[in-house]
């Protein structure tokens, strides 16, 4: 049988939300990874750790790979900076040594005041992050300074639920200098351009937990993409999705990688039917076949997304509470 992940010759991975929560793997990710023999790049939006430390916490979880096999949003804004700027020149980090170290291999001068006019500013999640260290950004980039930010991620998924990302912050020096930043991470292209080239991919395949960030970003690049329903967005989220952050498969888990890809594509499935009536997304199930949540979810999603003028969704048909519970939720 083809599976879905034989189509591809790399899976680029998200990590927080699809792979692992905190300092847990999500359930059967190791197995379901370790069940092909696709190159696996692990392409995060956090800045705030090396790739080595990256991958000795994956390797510490279970999974098999080194840090030649991470990208992180770090890399890609030194890159970045490290194009426009001249050798030696000095930037204000917004982060952690990680993100520091990342800039001084790129020949760049990492400091954190913004005191001898410094050439730009790179800002990256840091739980540390204070007042301080916002007020520096904000006064070298009022300045004149380039400002170049890791990711704009407005929520960090963690054991206890979401916590304020690099977004979040990244919003707080905006507000202070009516100034945009590049972005290296998800959903801008720079960190998956970077990832295609690094992995020599020809026919990836983004995997990912968010819309906004993993689905958007690959749709930006032109990459099919997995949205795995085990972190930040859910079932519903991806009905409701903009043309910008619609995926090409869900799952439920990693899991899908190991199945038919018409299993987790989204389309109409046999014994579904949805249509749009008076502001209402109608989906039934007509008792031909055994109820799938994942198909009743997959037969909303294409045609809700052809649709519009609905805001509320019905599920209708014998034992489809799942679906009802996904969908309303």
């Amino acid at each position: 049988m083809t599976v879905l992940r034989s189509q591809h010759d790399v899976l680029l991975l998200d990590l927080d939300g699809t792979v692992y929560q905190g300092e847990q793997p999500i359930a059967g990710a190791v197995e379901a990874l370790s069940a092909g023999s696709e190159k696996q790049y692990f392409v995060t939006n956090n800045a705030s750790r090396s790739p080595k430390h990256v991958a000795d916490h994956l390797r510490g979880l279970g999974f098999e790979t080194s840090e030649d096999y991470v990208v992180t949003s770090a890399q890609v804004a030194a890159r970045m900076l490290a194009e426009k700027l001249t050798p030696g020149a000095s930037v204000v980090v917004v982060g952690t040594d990680a993100l520091s170290d990342e800039i001084s291999n790129v020949g760049l001068t990492p400091v954190r005041s913004a005191d001898g006019s410094p050439s730009a500013v790179v800002q990256g999640h840091n739980v540390e992050t204070g007042w301080g260290a916002l007020a520096e950004a904000a006064f070298a980039i009022r300045a004149g300074a380039l400002w170049v930010a890791t990711n704009i991620d407005a929520t960090l998924p963690t054991e206890r639920g979401l916590a304020p990302g690099n977004g979040s912050m990244v919003a707080a020096v905006r507000t202070a200098t009516g100034v945009e930043p590049e972005v290296a991470g998800k959903p801008a292209a720079p960190i998956m351009r970077d990832a295609i080239r690094l992995s020599s991919a020809e026919k990836p395949l983004v995997v990912g937990d968010r819309l906004d960030t993993d689905i958007a970003g690959a749709n930006a690049t032109g990459i099919p993409s997995l949205l795995v329903l085990s972190g930040v967005s859910s079932a519903l989220d991806a009905v409701r999705a903009v043309e910008s952050e619609r995926p090409t498969y869900i799952g439920f888990s990693l899991d899908v990688l190991n199945q038919a890809p018409e299993a987790s594509l989204v389309g109409v499935k046999p014994g579904w039917r949805a249509s749009v009536e008076a502001g209402v997304l109608r989906v039934t199930h007509d008792g031909s076949t055994v109820v799938d949540p994942l198909d009743g979810l997959l037969t909303a999603a294409s045609v809700a997304w052809e649709s519009t003028g609905w805001d509320t969704v019905e599920v209708d048909g014998s034992d489809v509470e799942r679906v009802r519970q996904l969908l309303q939720a």
